[in-house]
C-alpha cells in the first residue's frame, strides 16, 4: 500500500462524479454565475451573438471581492437564464458549470463533500476523477474580473448602463 502523506487531501485517490444535468445546480437558488472573457466569447459565439448583445440580453454586473464581475441573469424562481429542462448552452457553459462540484470551497473536506453529494445526484457515480484533474479544476479558475477583460470597457459598459 502507497504511504499517503499526512497533508494530503481528502480526495487524494479522487473523487467519482459524472454530470446527470438534472439541473439541481441550476435551479432553485438564487447566486452568481461569473463570467470569464472566455465564457463570454464562447457563450456568444455558440448563439451566434456579438458580444455586447450576448452581455446586454443574459448578464448583469456585480461587485465581488471588490471587483467588477459579470454573471448570468436568472429567471424566475432562481433559474439559470439558459436552464430550459436542460442547460440550452452545454457545450459552451461557463468554467464555472464546467469545473462543478470541483470547487475549492466543496473540496475543503470530506464532509463538504458529502454535503454537496446530498443534493447533487451525480457525485459518487460515474467515473473517477484523479487528484490531478480535480487539483487542475482548482487552480485553473479563471480570471473574472472584468478589468482583466481584453474588451472590457466595451461589455462592462454595455451591461453596467441597464
Amino acid at each position: 500500500m502507497k504511504h499517503v502523506k499526512k497533508d494530503a487531501p481528502f480526495y487524494h485517490r479522487g473523487l467519482q462524479f459524472e454530470c446527470t444535468r438534472c439541473g439541481k445546480c441550476c435551479t432553485g437558488y438564487p447566486g452568481f454565475v461569473y463570467l470569464s472573457e472566455n465564457d463570454i466569447d464562447s457563450i456568444a459565439k455558440f448563439l451566434k451573438m456579438d458580444k455586447g448583445s450576448f452581455a446586454r440580453k443574459y448578464t448583469r454586473s456585480v461587485h465581488v471581492f471588490e471587483e467588477p464581475r459579470m454573471s448570468l441573469t436568472e429567471k424566475p424562481p432562481y433559474d439559470c437564464v439558459f436552464w430550459d429542462g436542460l442547460c440550452t448552452v452545454y457545450p459552451a457553459r461557463p468554467y464555472q458549470c464546467r469545473s462543478y462540484p470541483f470547487w475549492k470551497r466543496n473540496l475543503i473536506s470530506q464532509r463538504e463533500w458529502e454535503k454537496v453529494g446530498s443534493t447533487c445526484p451525480g457525485i459518487n457515480r460515474g467515473r473517477v476523477h484523479s487528484r490531478i484533474e480535480i487539483d487542475a479544476w482548482v487552480k485553473n479558475v479563471p480570471s473574472y474580473n472584468c478589468e482583466s477583460f481584453s474588451s472590457w470597457l466595451d461589455i462592462y459598459s454595455v451591461v453596467k448602463s441597464q
